[in-house]
């Protein structure tokens, strides 16, 4: 018999077997869900989880790269970066600073507020609640309220712990100096990318190699210290030297501007370059701007015209020639030209300056004719050579091609078709005394350097290259190895013959007691649009310092001066002389013949019962020959 109970307890096993299996199958169920899941997570979805996960865990710091300094050859500094801000309100945010508090129930409204910040503002950025106020109550969602605004005056404002405020960092270019290099330099947009000067041509230079570095944070956003990439303290502190001298160039600046003033001249130059090396130490335009502020300049100020203009060089040139006839062999120092005064070339008529007034002149010396400025006797020189000889030694000595000066925007100078200039006799005739072709200033420097540095042609650059915080050289453009092209023999017999320009000739008014200089003076009328020559001239002089073993070359030119007076001799030979006066002082060169000096000292003696008059030691200055007004 069986027992009542077994269908009851087997249902029951029966049951628990099967809720056991169902489990089991749920529990085998969920293992290979998660196993696929796992597959899927660390093959297949892997990459992408990686990379999400770097990004929340790692950020990328961005610190305050500045642009490099600039500096002089000296190391005052030019050109640097700093960090400024922008201050931003977002008037929608004001609400925020509505304190309910039981000594100030009261919610201010919106132009209560805004009178408010408005009114702790203005001490700090210095300008009139009133108008701060109308700036911050504009109907708009985002106001720049200020910009360029120091890190300490930045600092104030976040002090006042304003809700709606924002200070964005940004770089800003300061140039310490103003206007003083402002032709060099140039200036950056608000791109911060340079526009001209060497802040645009030596852009790569100017741009630091600073990486930003990637760091890891944590879940509240701190920083891990044990995942900061090793050397990310170091950067970049290298600077961009340039050859310019501050002192120099400040003083060239400032005799310039008088000279134009004195004669009402439309624009001006002084460019001093090293001889050694073509390194410039000066150079100068005017009219200028100041960088710091380039948005209220005249756009045309931003070319650099002594490297960007042409201009025919008139007598300066002359000095080129001759050295030029040396070279070839068809002059020798010693020989003797007979000038008429005036002559008739390819039914052109050429003659001197003061034919006028002197008429013929007669026999002159090589030296003669450049202490005369003697266009006639320069005619009869290059008549002396064939013109595709003449015309190979101009092509050789660079005219036709650009100085390679380290400035944007250099324009090639210009010299007439071979064909030309070989079948019209006037051509060379007029290149003889600088007229018929054109350069630029910069160039003239570099032909005149030929001379100076013992006939070799130089390359002019302004960028000396990269030092670190020692002052240690870092890095050095790599220039053109000088090229000789006339002999250092016939280089020095002609800076003789310049010297003698300066001591006797039309270029005394650049004399220095005690020192001698090489120089020559030029006045030459400007070519017209239409044709022709116009009735304005430019005139500049040149000269090298000191004659014996030249180191500088320092030339001024000055546009359009205005009176019957405006001669080489007059403007731009004064300017000269007081920048190597400048030079002498700066860089602490004796005089070469003291006793002119010393002759220059007064003395006091006590009176005598008798006296007889000594002869002076030095010429009076009614008795020194009077400077003759150059003109080609």
């Amino acid at each position: 018999m069986t027992p009542s109970f077994l269908p009851k307890d087997l249902a029951t096993i029966n049951l628990f077997k099967r809720r056991t299996v169902l489990i089991w199958i749920i529990l085998a169920l969920s293992m290979v869900g998660l196993i696929v899941r796992l597959v899927y997570l660390q093959v297949i979805a892997s990459p992408d989880l990686l990379d999400k996960a770097r990004k929340q865990q790692m950020f990328t710091l961005r610190p305050f790269i500045p642009r490099r300094t600039i500096t002089d050859r000296k190391g005052t500094v030019l050109a640097l970066d700093r960090p400024v801000y922008t201050l931003f309100a977002y008037p929608h945010l004001f609400d925020k600073n509505n304190k309910q508090t039981g000594k100030d129930p009261k919610k201010k409204n919106f132009e209560e507020l805004t009178t408010e910040i408005a009114t702790k503002l203005a001490p700090i950025l210095r300008k009139p609640p009133e108008k701060l106020a109308s700036i911050l109550g504009r109907d708009t969602t985002s106001i720049q309220v200020e910009y360029w605004l120091s890190e300490e005056t930045a600092d104030r404002v976040y002090a006042l712990q304003i809700e709606g405020l924002e200070l964005i960092q940004q770089r800003h270019r300061l140039y310490p100096q103003q206007d003083l290099a402002a032709e060099l330099l140039g200036y950056v947009n608000v791109d911060h990318r340079g526009q001209a000067g060497i802040e645009l041509s030596q852009e790569k230079l100017l741009e630091r190699t600073d990486q930003a570095p990637s760091v890891a944070q944590d879940g509240n956003g701190k920083l891990i210290p044990n995942r900061v990439p090793a050397g990310m303290i170091r950067s970049d502190r290298t600077s961009l030297q340039m050859t310019i001298d501050s002192r120099i160039q400040r003083t060239a600046r400032q005799v310039l501007k008088q000279q134009m003033v004195k004669f009402n001249a439309k624009r001006g130059s002084v460019i001093v370059m090293d001889a050694r090396d073509g390194g410039l130490l000066t150079l100068v335009t005017e009219p200028t701007y100041d960088p710091n502020r380039y948005y209220e300049a005249d756009v045309k100020l931003f070319k650099n015209w002594a490297v960007s203009d042409l201009y025919e060089p008139g007598s300066t040139f002359k000095p080129i020639n001759v050295a030029i006839a040396l070279e070839a062999g068809a002059i020798q120092p010693d020989t003797v030209f007979n000038d008429e005064g005036a002559l008739t070339i390819g039914g052109w008529p050429v003659a001197n300056f003061d034919y006028e007034q002197a008429g013929a002149v007669g026999p002159l010396s090589i030296s003669q004719i450049l202490e005369r400025s003697s266009n006639v006797g320069m005619v009869h020189i290059v008549q002396k050579m064939k013109p595709s000889v003449y015309y190979g030694w101009l092509e050789r000595i660079g005219l036709g091609d650009i100085s390679g000066v380290d400035l944007p925007a250099e324009t090639p100078s210009t010299l007439k078709p071979q064909e030309q200039f070989n079948e019209y006799v006037i051509e060379p005739a007029t290149a003889s005394f600088g007229q018929g072709f054109s350069l630029t200033p910069i160039q003239m420097v570099q032909m005149h350097g030929i001379l100076a540095s013992g006939g070799k042609l130089l390359t002019p650059h302004v960028v000396k290259g990269l030092i670190n915080e020692e002052g240690e050289e870092y890095y050095q453009p790599k220039l053109p190895t000088p090229r000789q092209v006339i002999s250092p023999a016939t280089a020095q017999r002609v800076i003789e013959m310049m010297t003698s320009v300066v001591e006797k000739g039309t270029g005394i008014s650049a004399r220095i007691p005690g020192y001698r200089i090489a120089g020559k003076t030029g006045t030459a009328q400007k070519a017209s649009s239409g044709g022709g020559y116009a009735n304005t001239k430019i005139t500049s002089f040149v000269g090298t310092f000191p004659s014996k073993e030249p180191r500088y070359v320092v030339l001024a030119v000055v546009d359009e001066p205005v009176g019957s007076d405006a001669f080489g001799s007059t403007v731009a030979a004064p300017i000269v002389k007081t920048v190597i006066e400048e030079i002498i002082v700066t860089e602490g060169i004796p005089p070469s013949h003291p006793e002119e000096v010393i002759s220059k000292i007064p003395t006091v003696t006590e009176p005598q019962p008798t006296t007889t008059p000594l002869p002076s030691p030095s010429p009076t200055p009614s008795s020194e020959p009077q400077p003759s007004r150059d003109r080609t």
